[in-house]
C-alpha cells in the first residue's frame, strides 16, 4: 500500500444537508457539484493526493439518500451505510471502529471546499500529518475573525479535516454523537489538541450562499462551462454543468447538470437545478483566508 503507514481516512457523507434544502431533497449534500465536480469526489481526490486511494485505506459513510452515495463511490472506498438516522460525526466513526482497527484516522467533511493556489489537493493539507506523534488531536483551521467566539479552537475556525489517534476512536460507540463534544473539546482541555493553519480558501458549502460562492471561486474570474453543456445565451461568472441548456442570461449562477434555463429567463445569484427548481443564494458566510 502507498500512503501514510498507520493512518486511514474517513470521508463523512451521511448528513442530510438541511440548510441546503430544497437542493438536497433530490441529491445528498456530498454529491452536490462544486465547479462541476461532486463534493465527495473533491474529498476523495484530496485523499488520493496524500496517497490514500484504496478501500483498505479510505472509507465513506452514508445514510441520507445512501443509495446515491453507494452507487457513486462504487469500489473506490470502503462503504459504511448507517441504518435509520445519521449517527453524527462521532457515531459515524464509532460505526467504523472495526475497519479503523488500531490506526490513526484522518477525518474529512465531504462538504468542505478547500482551495490553495500554491498546493495541489492533498499536499495542501499534508501539514496535518507531518511529524504527528500518533497521540494528540490535530484540526485544520484558519484564524477566526473573533478568536474568542464560540466554536473556535485556539482562535481558529475548523476547516473540514481533523486527525485523530486510535486511543480516542476505539471507545466511540456507534450511536449518535459529535466529535466536538466526544473528542475535540476533551482533547483541548487535556492540552492534547493542536490547530494546523490552512493557508488557502475554505467554504463549508452548507448554505446556498456559501455553496454559490464556492462554485464561483472554483470558476475563477470567468465562467466554467462543461463541454457537454449547450449555451446559446449569455453566461457570466457562472458554472454550467454537463448536459445543461442555457438559452437565457445568467450571472453568478450555478446551473446543475441537466438543468435548463429558458430563452426569456434572466437569473442572478441563484442555483438552478432541473427545469423547475431555482434556489436563491443569500450572502455567503464571511470566511477568513478567502483569497478570491
Amino acid at each position: 500500500m502507498t500512503g501514510h503507514p498507520g493512518i486511514c481516512a474517513v470521508v463523512l457523507a451521511a448528513g442530510e444537508g438541511t440548510r441546503l434544502r430544497p437542493l438536497t431533497a433530490r441529491v445528498p449534500k456530498a454529491l452536490c457539484p462544486v465547479g462541476n465536480v461532486p463534493l465527495l469526489d473533491r474529498a476523495l481526490a484530496r485523499l488520493a493526493g496524500l496517497g490514500l486511494t484504496e478501500p483498505g485505506q479510505v472509507a465513506v459513510n452514508a445514510c441520507y439518500l445512501a443509495d446515491q452515495v453507494v452507487a457513486h463511490v462504487g469500489g473506490r472506498a470502503h462503504l459504511s451505510v448507517e441504518p435509520g438516522e445519521p449517527l453524527g460525526t462521532a457515531g459515524g466513526l464509532g460505526n467504523l471502529r472495526d475497519w479503523i482497527d488500531g490506526r490513526g484516522v484522518l477525518v474529512g467533511n465531504a462538504d468542505a471546499y478547500l482551495a490553495d493556489p500554491h498546493a495541489a489537493p492533498g499536499p495542501d493539507v499534508a501539514a496535518l500529518l507531518d511529524g504527528w506523534d500518533g497521540h494528540g488531536v490535530r484540526l485544520l483551521g484558519q484564524p477566526a475573525a473573533d478568536p474568542a467566539a464560540p466554536g473556535t479552537f485556539a482562535g481558529h475556525v475548523f476547516t473540514g479535516f481533523s486527525l485523530l489517534p486510535w486511543r480516542l476512536v476505539r471507545d466511540l460507540p456507534p450511536t449518535f454523537g459529535d466529535l466536538v463534544r466526544a473528542v475535540w473539546r476533551p482533547a483541548e482541555a487535556a492540552g492534547a489538541l493542536e490547530v494546523v493553519a490552512y493557508p488557502g480558501t475554505f467554504y463549508d458549502t452548507g448554505t446556498p450562499g456559501d455553496y454559490l460562492t464556492a462554485n464561483l471561486h472554483a470558476a475563477g474570474d470567468g465562467a466554467l462551462v462543461d463541454p457537454g453543456a449547450t449555451v446559446t445565451g449569455r453566461v457570466r461568472r457562472a458554472v454550467v454543468g454537463a448536459g445543461a441548456v442555457v438559452h437565457g442570461d445568467v450571472e453568478r449562477v450555478v446551473v446543475w447538470p441537466g438543468a435548463t434555463v429558458g430563452p426569456h429567463e434572466r437569473l442572478r445569484d441563484v442555483i438552478r437545478a432541473g427545469d423547475d427548481l431555482t434556489v436563491p443564494a443569500a450572502a455567503p458566510t464571511p470566511r477568513p483566508g478567502d483569497r478570491r
